[in-house]
């Protein structure tokens, strides 16, 4: 089982499977989204990721007509996104995990945006 929550702690929630699977990706769109680097996530079955606590405090934002951001609205942490044409998957944000088994990164996309300086290895 995967545990996480926001930055303040009011939105908490549980992945009732194990993540076999996470992405690092480079798109601009992630960048400002994270205000970081890259995005690490993982696409997850929906039907196993449940919200604990603070659901109220969640927010969706559409960037595009069929994809949104999910995030606290009280301290803006990213907590998952999902796309109205996948509706059994979403992608969760890896750095709002507090417990459980994070794999090693197995892919990366969006290569063209990352930066020079940074070495991951695959």
């Amino acid at each position: 089982m995967i545990e996480g929550q926001c930055l303040c702690g009011l939105v908490t929630y549980r992945y009732h499977a194990e993540i076999e699977k996470t992405i690092i990706c480079y798109c601009k769109h992630c960048q400002r989204a994270q205000g970081s680097l890259f995005g690490w996530n993982s696409p997850l079955d929906k039907s196993k990721f449940e919200i604990s606590s603070g659901i109220k405090f969640l927010k969706e934002y559409f960037h595009s007509p069929y994809k949104a951001r999910v995030f606290c609205q009280e301290c803006g942490s990213p907590i998952y996104s999902y796309r109205v044409d996948l509706p059994d998957v979403i992608r969760l944000r890896l750095g709002t995990v507090t417990s459980g088994q994070l794999p090693a990164p197995t892919e990366q996309a969006y290569l063209e945006y990352k930066p020079s300086f940074l070495h991951i290895d695959e």
